[in-house]
């Protein structure tokens, strides 16, 4: 049974600005998009509708970017992140979601203020070069946004504090990031399925939404190539900074 007409007001612009955050215009948006789908069904139930979606999101997001992305990065964050998924999935009943988001909102807000800071604030133009591997640093933020990710779907901040200051170009960030999450948003399948988050209910609602996904996602990926990297990085900078507002404020229950 499809859910009622009210349900696709809010449905609706939430696939598409997620897809938008998908095609590559930062997490901000999909964590503008979630809380439209959350105000029709309990948010347990929109990350299960929406995951499903995110997976098709992430299909069409490889066949755009398929070219363009750094392996390096992904090959010291991603065994990190693969622990952190299991290790949420392993925590899920005794890890309070809120707390994270708190956390993680809080040193993503530090983290970007730091960047405007020297990017923009008195003394500002002096060149800072990119930031070499580190792959310490590189597992204890990939743990993070797989944690992050499958505990409180707050894994994007962790991902770009590592990797934004790597000052990759424009696209290669953007097929970075487009693959590492694709390989979590899969194997999250397992554990979702595991937690019964995903029944035919919500996976039918989910293909009645799919035909909206290609849409945004190719739009956002559009606007993403036509970006200079000095707009691409202030702008990615600012959507981080949002997304971590706006994770704080779920922490706090505003």
């Amino acid at each position: 049974m499809l859910p009622e007409l009210s349900f696709f007001y809010a449905a609706v612009p939430a696939v598409l600005l997620v897809g938008l955050a998908k095609g590559g215009m930062g997490d901000a948006l999909s964590l503008i998009g979630v809380p439209f789908l959350a105000l029709v069904v309990s948010p347990v139930e929109a990350a299960a509708i929406l995951l499903p979606i995110l997976v098709f999101m992430d299909i069409i997001s490889l066949i755009i970017w398929r070219q363009h992305g750094d392996w390096t990065t992904l090959k010291i964050m991603l065994p990190g992140a693969l622990f952190g998924i299991a290790l949420g999935w392993a925590t899920s009943a005794l890890i309070r979601g809120n707390a994270l988001r708190i956390v993680i909102g809080t040193v993503t807000v530090l983290f970007c203020l730091r960047y405007f800071w020297n990017n923009f604030g008195p003394g500002a133009g002096k060149v800072v070069p990119p930031r070499g591997q580190r792959p310490i640093l590189a597992s204890a933020w990939g743990t993070l946004s797989g944690y992050g990710s499958f505990v409180a779907h707050a894994g994007g901040a962790p991902f770009q504090i590592y990797a934004l200051p790597l000052k990759l170009p424009p696209r290669e960030f953007t097929g970075t990031s487009v693959r590492f999450f694709a390989i979590l948003n899969a194997v999250k399948l397992i554990p979702y399925f595991a937690l019964g988050q995903l029944d035919t209910k919500n996976l039918v609602t989910s293909m009645t939404l799919l035909p909206f996904a290609p849409l945004a996602t190719i739009a956002g990926a559009w606007c993403v190539r036509r970006m200079k990297p000095e707009i691409f990085y202030p702008f990615m900078y600012a959507m981080a900074m949002i997304a971590a507002f706006l994770i704080m404020r779920e922490g706090l229950g505003f």
